[in-house]
């Protein structure tokens, strides 16, 4: 690997001159010349004899402060040795984290313009980690009144029982937007069966295995969402499992039974969900 160190060689020597040899660092009983390639080697044997000196050195000190400690003397501290290797502790670890965050954000300003490498997420966002009010529970004629026809409350609207802050989107959520008919209400049913008018409902009962990943996907949107926050959830009165199940919207599906296991699927939902509440989750915030 010599000639990537030094591609040009070594300068020729004059005819008939000498070079004064070494001994080899790795086997004592050989000798070798002072040259580019052999330089880190030799150096390395400087450094390693410089420590030893170094150690030795030390350990006299520590001699002679122990034979005046025996002696009743008074001393100093007791002396580090300075050729001991220095673990990473919890401040060395913390310190080259910080220095990595602090190199990332610099390379993101260097190659994107923005610290964050353009990042606009919902993690970079103060109310992700200070929400205002996450916790509070709704009826479901309390959520009503947050459908956004009073510009002087927010906008909300409810999935699956989580309720969501979706004022920033008033043009969309808001009377008069394309999704005007899920605000103020628990619309999850629609969010599976695209029928916004109709299904206005949280009831999923015949809802098919693809339609309730639609609405998983759903909530994973708004949960994630930059500008979307959750404020509470909303108690829903129990759903009979013997009333009828929505009828769809779309008349080729009118007439479609839902399977068993569908069935089986809508009763696990109502009976998990609309367990009887306690006396506190009835209460209106």
């Amino acid at each position: 690997m010599s000639w990537i160190l030094n591609p040009s060689g070594d300068v020729p020597r004059p005819p008939g001159s000498t070079e004064e040899l070494v001994e080899d660092p790795t086997d004592p009983s050989r000798k070798v010349r002072r040259k580019a390639a052999n330089q880190p080697f030799l150096a390395y044997k400087e450094y390693r004899k410089k420590q030893e000196q170094e150690h030795q050195a030390w350990l006299l000190r520590k001699r002679e402060r122990e034979e005046k400690l025996s002696r009743g003397e008074t001393v100093g501290p007791e002396e580090r040795d300075p050729t001991a290797e220095e673990e990473v502790g919890l401040l060395g670890l913390l310190k080259f984290t910080v220095y990595m965050l602090l190199i990332i954000v610099l390379a993101g300003k260097f190659f994107t313009g923005s610290f964050l490498w353009e990042y606009d997420g919902k993690w970079v966002r103060l109310k992700t980690y200070l929400p205002e009010n996450n916790g509070r529970l709704f009826s479901e004629s309390y959520l009503a009144t947050f459908d956004g026809r009073d510009e002087n409350k927010p906008l909300y609207l409810a999935i699956d029982g989580d309720v969501y802050d979706v004022s920033s989107n008033r043009r969309t959520y808001g009377p008069g937007g394309p999704y005007r008919h899920m605000a103020g209400v628990d619309a999850a049913r629609s969010f599976a069966t695209g029928c916004f008018a109709t299904h206005r409902t949280h009831d999923l009962r015949g809802l098919s295995e693809e339609e309730l990943q639609s609405v998983r996907h759903w909530k994973r949107f708004f949960a994630d969402h930059k500008t979307y926050f959750k404020v509470g959830r909303v108690l829903h009165p129990p759903v009979d499992p013997e009333s009828p199940i929505p009828e769809p919207c779309d008349p080729s599906k009118a007439h479609v039974q839902p399977t068993e296991n569908d069935l089986k699927k809508g009763r696990r939902l109502v009976e998990s969900k609309h367990s009887v509440p306690s006396h506190k989750e009835h209460a209106e915030l």
